[in-house]
């Protein structure tokens, strides 16, 4: 999220990873989880009945099975930024729909379906916001991309009634261009899959006159198939400290994020949906 400058040159749209850097660098970058509620229960850190690391393997294993089958599903997805005034009032919003659809030709793509005029006033849209509502926020972490990530166990947690393992996720390297989580998950002690994200995509561009920030965020899954957790909301919100420089003065924005991801409808194909080594297609889409 770049701050909105008037009477200035357009700022180009860049990620604060010019070139490789290491992930140490983002021990400048303030994070804020987001807050949790009463469904949280109480963390056990006594060490878990199986090595974390094994853990870790049959989650990114099942994770990878995920991504697989949502790459076969449809949905929609609403999405809303808000900037809030000293008074918790809205003052400006962008809102888009979306539906992730596939072509003609059996090719993933996305058809906007609603989208009035943008009435941010105090920022602006980047490229990094538009990656996170599409990628970032649905966080997916499987057996190909875990190795790109330090991930520790914290214990274990009850997310309402879903017994949870807990990881703290922070990337190795960041490398330009990419996004990558800086947070916690929870995840699924039976399922092992993810049901909670909480943290932040990472990097920010904190340059002055570039800065490009991005608020805290929460992300739930639901079983929508009876076998995988779908993502199905998402909450983002925090104030973006942006720094003063020549010709502007430094400014507190206050942001919030809504995601709603919904009607996830199983698209034919010739492609198999395997869970647990079993094809779980249902037989009308096989072909």
């Amino acid at each position: 999220m770049n701050r909105n400058m008037r009477n200035r040159w357009t700022l180009a749209f860049q990620l604060a990873a010019a070139c490789v850097l290491a992930a140490a660098a983002q021990d400048k970058d303030s994070f804020t989880p987001m807050a949790l509620d009463a469904g949280f229960g109480r963390m056990d850190i006594s060490e878990p009945a199986i090595a974390p690391e094994e853990i870790i393997r049959q989650f990114a294993a099942k994770e990878s099975e995920f991504q697989q089958a949502l790459n076969h599903y449809t949905y929609r997805r609403i999405a809303r930024v808000q900037t809030i005034d000293d008074d918790n009032r809205v003052d400006g919003e962008y809102y888009e729909v979306d539906d992730v659809i596939f072509d003609s030709t059996g090719k993933r793509t996305e058809k906007v379906v609603f989208a009035p005029t943008n009435t941010l006033q105090r920022v602006q849209m980047t490229p990094s916001d538009l990656q996170d509502i599409q990628h970032g926020y649905p966080f997916v972490l499987t057996a190909e991309e875990i190795g790109q990530y330090n991930i520790k166990y914290m214990g274990r947690q009850k997310v309402d009634e879903v017994d949870c393992y807990v990881f703290d996720v922070s990337p190795k390297v960041i490398e330009k261009k990419q996004r990558y989580l800086l947070g916690r998950i929870w995840v699924d002690a039976t399922d092992l899959q993810i049901v909670v994200t909480n943290g932040r995509m990472v990097p920010d561009d904190t340059r002055k006159g570039n800065e490009d920030l991005h608020p805290p965020f929460m992300t739930w899954r639901q079983q929508v198939d009876g076998h995988y957790w779908f993502p199905v909301y998402t909450k983002g919100e925090g104030v973006l400290h942006f720094s003063g420089g020549h010709n502007y003065m430094a400014q507190d924005v206050h942001m919030r994020d809504t995601i709603k991801y919904t009607d996830y409808k199983q698209f034919g194909s010739t492609i198999k949906i395997i869970y647990e080594g079993k094809d779980i297609t249902p037989p009308e889409k096989q072909k």
